[in-house]
């Protein structure tokens, strides 16, 4: 099973993508994670990344699409495995395909998590990491806006998204994508 969890910032995508993993038994693979936990060992990566992710921004395209394949390929990820907090842009999503064909792997689905602005907000507020002020929480508000839309599409254009109702309770909302997974 090979799964994009897509959302807002505080739309519950780590959650979801860690119940999906230990569901399923595949590796999530964290982005946000991985980011912020290279920025605080200062690797090339982390040095790369730090200034985007303390403005809230999102890193360039080459910088992330390198990531993914250097990621990909090299954790021998083929049983499968569940991606939070990437791709971000329609373009990175077409990237990811690509990537995926020369791996011989194939996306199952982009699962949506469909969260309200209000609700985004408050959920952030409450995670308290490095990168969650409210000035930055509203930028990053902002930013998924501008790019979610292409992204839905393109993956809706592909008949892989799922729509789910992300503001019900952590069970709720798993046993929904577990239904739309598991026809």
């Amino acid at each position: 099973m090979r799964l994009v969890i897509l959302g807002g910032p505080g739309s519950g995508k780590g959650t979801q993508a860690k119940w999906l993993s230990d569901y399923f038994k595949i590796p999530m693979i964290s982005t946000g994670n991985i980011l912020r936990n290279a920025i605080s060992e200062q690797t090339q990566l982390g040095k790369k990344a730090q200034d985007y992710v303390e403005k809230g921004e999102l890193l360039p395209n080459e910088i992330m699409i390198e990531f993914m394949r250097e990621h990909l390929e090299k954790n021998a990820l083929d049983k499968g495995w569940i991606l939070e907090g990437y791709p971000r842009t329609a373009f990175q999503a077409e990237e990811l395909d690509f990537l995926l064909e020369t791996l011989e792997q194939k996306l199952n689905y982009a699962i949506y998590l469909e969260v309200s602005e209000p609700v985004m907000k408050q959920r952030s507020l409450r995670r308290s990491l490095m990168d969650d002020q409210p000035e930055i929480i509203e930028h990053r508000i902002n930013i998924f806006k501008q790019y979610t839309i292409p992204l839905l599409d393109y993956y809706q254009g592909t008949k892989r998204l799922l729509t789910i109702a992300g503001e019900a309770s952590t069970d709720e909302v798993g046993q929904e994508i577990l239904s739309k997974i598991i026809h």
